[in-house]
């Protein structure tokens, strides 16, 4: 990566950006990092682009929300591509401007009108069912007259002969001959239906039961056109007497949302309000009709252009967020930029500033990268320069992985299962299939490796599915011992691949796999930290440390060899010699090592000869490297701090005697490289050097190291535990499923078989698959973080993050 300095003619600011845009190939620096955000010079144009912005969203709801098609942006052509003019902005706003202000129109109307188009509707079943209402009152009147008829005869009271019923909206005085007639107001309206037996209950408490209820519900369903919903209606009209009551009932009906009209309570008066509101809503529905299908036209026309609109505003909103980072010069009328680029792309930024054309910026990763690149960030990102472990990460993580999962049949599933993800990737690329499907397609290139690397540590442990296979002839053969009524066995020969399936079934089986497996583990361990530890020399060499090439790279490797190297050495030896031909037993190596550092001169059980004296000077050196690398840094720094101070004090001591001097000879030396000015500045709070605080990190440096070298290694004994315990499960899972059904009858067996498979299968890709791979993945993932990374990998730099467009437009995509 270089650090690289624009210079950008301020009349050509706004196209350069949007071309360095579309390549990707600068990370831009804040030179305003003081200035606030609503005080810098471009926040004109991003507000402007910012209400644009708003406009189309507003546009596209109301496209998605009349279900019209929004036409997709282009793959190909330099439409998007070119930059734009002020004048084809200007151009733009205006046709944005014209379009929302149309639909706001549309859609005002478009709510009046529904609006109104309720109102004549609920109007029309008030008239309808009010209707039905007084013809009931009035055939209860004529039964009360008829009673009153024949009351006369017998007793009735006259004055009931003077009684009846006079109904008019609103309560007023009532019509009529009969100074004794009873007066009835009433109010009718629309209410929601499931408020109809609240508005009776307050209603009947309000006004103590002096009112006479009827309702009826609407047939169809209505829109309510404030919320857009369905809602279901009922007529009311409430009977009282008295002015006050029948304001007291509208307060209260109005309470709950209802709506009230005005009917006549003459027959001829009703009927005609009933056709005159037809009538209307007729015309009315006509007019909605022709509004609607204008709408849904001036939308249809917005959305052949939707797309590439918010495209292009997005990018020119992107373009003065970036100029927004820059300086500008007035005396040379020029913008200043500062940008993080690759060196190697620097050529293809001249290029475009020159106005010509560059090839586009390539991703340092792929497809097939990626993921194991994703792992390696996951712990940290790397500092320009610094070994990046993704490289080793690509085999050394399926490699891990399949030491824990080795299975010829369970590598097989695993691989086929990644192999069809990798094979459909261009269709599955696009399937939304949750968090975890996405994840398990990101990462299917490193299922695939870690599926065929399953397949040839399984190979090499012999064992598909808990089962062994005899490919080639066994090298041994048993012989039947009458004594005791035991079988041994007596090697003829070796296996020429992997483990011998004589091993298999054998009541020294477990011995055997758990000594060869612990033994593996620690020799892999060894040899990936031994790798890490290697690779410091070229972040030291890199970042010029040579101080710390001598006093840590080379004591931490002595110490670690003496110690665990030779014990990966005694591994060797011991798997080369044949002890059924001597006479001494295998030694303990687990022992060896403890009483290595316990007494250093004994050894009670030897491996070879001089072991005593070789073990003494491996343990004498490895102590040496101790104060090695906890104390000779710091002197060598302490060292050089002293030598630059007295420099410096004769260096003015020698300018105040001598007078001035030629500026060019001190500008010259103020530049002059120190290699491990690095060092001290990294040390010292500030730059300033304070040995205290030295010490202090390389004791906790060399704690660590040192302490980490025994944990680290005994942390990959999980190579073997969870080898063991993959074989086990997968043993155990086969035992209580498909070998019990070969036990059967031959009547039962195929039933048993069918069922056996199935709940075999089941279990085998649930467990052993799923959680047992995901436990694996887990520790293999820790083993890289701990005990691998830690070694040479910081990770303390932070991501390399372009400004191009395809970014931002995906990212506004995604929200």
């Amino acid at each position: 990566m270089s650090l690289v300095q624009l210079y950008i003619p301020m009349e050509v600011a706004q196209p350069t950006v949007t071309r360095l845009g579309e390549q990707g190939q600068l990370q831009f620096r804040d030179l305003n990092p003081k200035v606030n955000a609503f005080q810098r010079a471009f926040v004109g144009e991003v507000r402007r682009l910012d209400e644009m912005e708003r406009k189309l969203r507003f546009l596209a709801a109301q496209t998605e929300k009349a279900e019209i098609p929004v036409r997709p942006v282009p793959e190909h052509g330099d439409l998007l591509s070119r930059p734009r003019t002020t004048q084809q902005m200007d151009e733009l706003e205006s046709a944005i401007n014209a379009h929302e202000a149309r639909v706001l129109q549309l859609n005002n109307s478009h709510e009046a009108l529904l609006r109104r188009s309720l109102e004549l509707t609920e109007m029309k079943h008030v008239l309808h069912e009010t209707a039905s209402f007084f013809s009931a009152a009035e055939g209860r009147g004529e039964d009360l007259r008829r009673a009153s008829s024949a009351g006369a005869g017998t007793g009735v009271n006259d004055s009931l002969l003077q009684s009846h019923y006079h109904m008019e909206e609103g309560g007023g005085p009532a019509s009529g001959p009969a100074t004794s007639s009873l007066t009835l107001g009433f109010v009718a309206g629309v209410i929601g239906r499931s408020k109809v037996p609240t508005l009776e209950r307050v209603l009947w408490r309000a006004l103590r039961g002096n009112l006479y209820l009827n309702y009826a519900d609407i047939p169809e369903s209505v829109i309510d056109p404030s919320t857009d919903e369905v809602v279901d209606k009922s007529v009311f009209v409430v009977f009282a007497h008295g002015r006050e009551i029948l304001a007291k009932s509208r307060k209260l009906a109005e309470s709950l949302g209802a709506t009230l009209y005005p009917v006549d309570g003459d027959v001829a008066a009703r009927r005609e309000s009933a056709l005159a509101v037809v009538s209307r809503l007729e015309d009315l529905n006509a007019v909605l009709y022709n509004t609607n299908r204008t709408r849904k036209a001036e939308l249809a026309s917005v959305a052949e252009h939707l797309a590439v609109w918010l495209t292009i505003v997005r990018k020119e909103k992107a373009v003065y967020h970036t100029m927004n980072l820059f300086n500008y010069d007035r005396n040379r009328k020029c913008l200043i930029a500062e940008a993080w680029c690759p060196t190697l792309d620097i050529p293809n930024v001249q290029g475009i500033l020159r106005s010509s054309s560059s090839p586009g910026f390539e991703e340092g990763t792929n497809k097939f990268t990626a993921g194991f690149q994703g792992i390696i960030d996951a712990y940290g990102v790397a500092k320009y320069g610094e070994v990046n472990p993704g490289l080793f990460t690509v085999i050394t993580f399926p490699f891990l992985f399949a030491v824990m999962f080795g299975d010829i049949g369970h590598g097989i599933l695993m691989a086929s299962a990644a192999g069809y993800l990798c094979w459909k990737e261009k269709g599955l690329a696009k399937f939304d299939g949750g968090e975890i499907f996405d994840m398990m397609f990101g990462g299917r290139y490193i299922i695939l490796l870690m599926g065929l690397f399953s397949i040839y540590t399984g190979a090499i442990y012999n064992d598909i599915f808990s089962q062994s296979m005899h490919i080639f002839h066994s090298g041994w053969e048993y012989r039947d011992v009458q004594a005791n009524q035991t079988t041994s066995a007596h090697q003829v020969g070796i296996y020429p691949f992997g483990l011998d399936p004589a091993w298999h079934g054998t009541e020294n089986m477990l011995i055997f796999s758990n000594s060869y497996k612990m033994k593996m583990a620690v020799l892999f361990g060894v040899a990936q930290m031994t790798f890490g530890i290697c690779l410091q020399l070229w972040n030291f060499t890199h970042f010029k440390k040579r101080i710390s090439i001598l006093a840590e790279f080379v004591p931490q490797m002595i110490f670690m060899q003496a110690i665990f190297g030779y014990l990966c050495v005694t591994i060797l030896y011991k798997w080369s010699v044949d002890w059924s031909t001597t006479d001494a037993a295998a030694p303990n190596l687990l022992n060896m090592l403890i009483f290595m550092f316990l007494s250093p001169g004994n050894v009670s059980e030897p491996l070879y000869a001089g072991q005593s004296l070789v073990q003494q000077i491996l343990l004498l050196v490895a102590f040496i490297c101790i104060p090695w690398m906890l104390l000779m840094k710091p002197l060598i720094l302490k060292r050089e701090h002293a030598a630059k101070v007295e420099a410096a004090s004769h260096s003015r001591d020698s300018l105040d005697s001598a007078g001035p001097t030629d500026p060019n000879t001190s500008s010259a030396s103020s530049h002059e490289e120190d290699p491990a000015a690095g060092v001290i500045a990294s040390a010292g709070e500030g730059g300033e050097f304070n040995f205290g605080d030295i010490m202090i990190y390389q004791i906790i440096h060399t704690i660590e190291f040192c302490l980490g070298c025994i944990s680290n290694t005994a942390s990959y004994l999980r190579l073997w535990a969870l080898s063991l315990a993959h074989a086990q499960l997968s043993a155990v899972l086969w035992d209580m499923t498909l070998a019990s059904c070969f036990a059967m009858s031959p009547s039962a067996m195929p039933v048993g078989l069918v069922i056996g498979f199935a709940a075999w299968f089941i279990m085998t890709i649930s467990v052993m698959l799923i959680m047992e791979g995901l436990s694996a993945f887990l520790h293999a993932l820790r083993l890289h973080w701990m005990e691998f990374d830690n070694k040479f990998y910081e990770g303390s730099g932070k991501a390399f993050m372009p400004f191009a467009f395809r970014t931002i437009l995906d990212d506004n995509a995604e929200e």
